[in-house]
């Protein structure tokens, strides 16, 4: 069925104007993002495989952390929809982010610390090793992805880490990386780069407050566990 089949008030742009987006269904809004559909499938159709995609765990949260060649699996979706798709996530998570970062500009504890990155983290299949960087008053400067590493191993070394954290004049600072597996406990390596960087943060003067494991729905503090 072509969507032009389909009675006129039961049609996503329709109901998007005289309903309002709030009122469409998951499969309705990524419909009209895509515009169009295939040889085979309308608009509607392509929606829903797409989001079938990462059913029954995430839905549309899948949009967040699908590759380009993920989205290019689904028939009917070449490389031009599939960037479109990319971005859709990659525009969701800044917005997300941004929100996360007014809401909570102070981060006091590890677990406001793993709730504004839990979300972004969680379906990566690569570690990735993040900084938080922190002026005088505790305030969040900014976060800096320092490193991406394979599966199970990320890059990051503490001259990369106090070199980020001179250029914005930070006092203090929190690592953050995610463990793939899912997993959040620390590793030898994890241990072993944490009291590297916390001593040679003594030297220079730039405090080193935690280091936060995130994993699938949990996470662990460095700080919390004694070993910081």
């Amino acid at each position: 069925m072509k969507i032009k089949d389909i009675p006129n008030d039961d049609r996503p742009y329709e109901r998007c104007l005289r309903e309002g987006p709030e009122r469409l269904s998951d499969t309705e809004l990524l419909s009209i993002l895509l515009r169009t559909g295939s040889k085979e499938l309308n608009s509607l159709e392509l929606a829903s495989s797409i989001l079938a995609l990462n059913y029954p765990n995430d839905g549309i949260l899948g949009l967040l952390h699908l590759s380009l060649p993920e989205f290019m699996s689904v028939k009917g979706i070449g490389k031009v929809k599939g960037i479109q798709l990319l971005c859709v996530g990659e525009l969701s998570r800044r917005i997300w982010k941004r929100k996360a970062r007014e809401q909570v500009r102070i981060f006091q504890t590890p677990d406001a610390v793993a709730k504004y990155f839990q979300e972004d983290m969680r379906h990566i299949k690569q570690e990735q090793f993040y900084i938080m960087l922190f002026n005088t008053r505790q305030v969040l400067i900014r976060d800096i992805l320092i490193s991406q590493g394979t599966v199970n191993a990320s890059l990051a070394s503490p001259r990369e880490i106090f070199i980020e954290a001179l250029r914005y004049q930070a006092v203090s600072l929190i690592l953050v990386h995610n463990h793939p597996s899912g997993n959040p406990e620390p590793s030898m390596e994890d241990i072993a780069l944490t009291r590297r960087v916390f001593e040679a943060g003594q030297l220079i003067g730039i405090h080193l407050q935690d280091h936060v494991i995130i994993g699938e729905h949990t996470y662990v503090s460095m700080k919390e566990r004694g070993l910081l």
